[in-house]
């Protein structure tokens, strides 16, 4: 079975600016894999690899400002990345929000939001990296759901929704890498609360939260079983 070290990988994260996705990157980078961060935000993009390549020594983190919710953009990142690398082979889909309604009071332009970034984005940067992965016969999809995506929370209904969603998504994905017998796995983490605010090594994270470092390492451990190994669902939280 195919293997490739992490230090010749070629990484996706979205939403890797902050909090989480930008923990995920600063490890991915330490370890020698080549990230492009993708969001909205171009200017906390930019400042997140500056900050990183600064830190490394290393130019490794690269910025893309992306609409996960924008097919046409999703084509031009993938293109781009294939292009100067020749290689997408880890996506990490962490690009997510939450709108705080009930479910009595839930707004067409709240759930499409949600549903749209969390969910149908997923859904279409897979389908664009997919390909590639499969005719490379390697690759691993990380997605990062939630304990939401687990159990229903009545103020976050189509937070929830997505979430829950996802993990099915997640499913029939493995379903189709594994009637392609490809070399690609599918990763699910599902964290309980993470302290996006107290971020720095060796900071306290808040009461019931977990410290953003937990995450990262959890990836690394997860990328570094043997291929014919299998780790679907990972829930992490504060006990």
């Amino acid at each position: 079975m195919k293997t490739k070290p992490l230090s010749e990988q070629v990484a996706i994260v979205t939403g890797g600016g902050t909090g989480i996705g930008r923990s995920f990157t600063e490890a991915l980078a330490s370890a020698g894999v080549k990230v492009v961060i993708a969001s909205r935000r171009e200017e906390v993009l930019r400042k997140a690899a500056n900050e990183i390549n600064g830190k490394l020594e290393a130019e490794r983190v690269f910025s893309y400002p992306l609409d996960i919710r924008d097919p046409l953009q999703i084509t031009s990142l993938t293109g781009r990345v294939l292009a100067q690398w020749g290689s997408i082979d880890l996506l990490v889909n962490n690009s997510g929000l939450a709108v705080p309604e009930s479910v009595e009071a839930i707004t067409e332009d709240g759930w499409d939001e949600v549903m749209e970034t969390n969910l149908r984005g997923v859904m279409q940067l897979v389908r664009a990296v997919l390909p590639h992965m499969i005719g490379n016969d390697f690759g691993d999809i990380v997605n990062v759901s939630s304990q939401a995506g687990k159990n229903g929370y009545a103020d976050v209904p189509s937070y929830c929704a997505s979430k829950f969603g996802l993990l099915g998504y997640a499913e029939a994905l493995r379903d189709h890498v594994r009637k392609k017998d490809a070399n690609i796995r599918v990763f699910n983490f599902c964290p309980g609360l993470v302290d996006v605010e107290n971020t720095q090594p060796g900071e306290e994270p808040r009461e019931g939260f977990i410290h953003v470092a937990n995450m990262a390492r959890t990836l690394l451990y997860a990328l570094s079983l043997e291929r014919n190994v299998v780790l679907e669902d990972v829930n992490i939280y504060c006990r």
